[in-house]
């Protein structure tokens, strides 16, 4: 299979596992609508070689994921900017577009091989919410995680409401979104 170019991930197979690692190291791998296109396209490669046993997400340098890239200042919340009109194909007729993040933990959950996040720095907003479909999460003691959506004054995102009290229940998970602590 021909590797496709990404631009803000990479990805390799080696003896089976599947490597991709969110690559913006400059702004701690934040999150853009581009990588979520490759997010999702990287999957789909990922269901479909026969090839991958398991794979493995990390970020490149010293964060795993610092959330959203909030360089377009309050544009980067506002669906007409994002263009959430293309996003109204991926969910089922009738229902809200979904938000990129969502689109992409639902895509990791819905994935045919075991998904490992390997958190090797901070992971917060949808840095931390995309692990949450995975298989298992590992930290490193550095790592700092945190659902600073209420510190943001927006609504947890990417299916997060859904996962996280499954995970920890839910007086934990309350008390993690509820504080924004990191």
């Amino acid at each position: 299979m021909e590797p496709a170019a990404y631009e803000q991930i990479t990805y390799g197979v080696d003896e089976g596992i599947a490597t991709i690692t969110l690559n913006r190291p400059d702004q701690l791998n934040a999150f853009t609508r581009r990588m979520m296109d490759e997010l999702l396209d990287v999957f789909d490669r990922v269901d479909s070689d026969d090839e991958v046993l398991a794979v493995i997400m990390t970020g490149a340098g010293r964060g795993f994921c610092a959330g959203a890239d909030l360089s377009s200042g309050v544009e980067t919340f506002d669906a007409r900017v994002r263009g959430a009109d293309s996003l109204t194909s991926e969910v089922p007729e009738g229902s809200p577009p979904r938000d990129g993040g969502g689109l992409v933990a639902l895509r990791i959950f819905d994935c045919l091989k075991p998904v490992i996040a390997a958190i090797n720095g901070p992971a917060v907003g949808v840095g931390i919410t995309m692990t949450l479909p995975m298989d298992i999460r590992m930290a490193s003691e550095t790592a700092k995680i945190g659902f600073v959506f209420s510190r943001r004054g927006i609504v947890p995102e990417a299916c997060s409401s859904w996962f996280l009290p499954r995970l920890v229940g839910i007086s934990r998970a309350a008390e993690w979104v509820y504080t924004g602590r990191v």
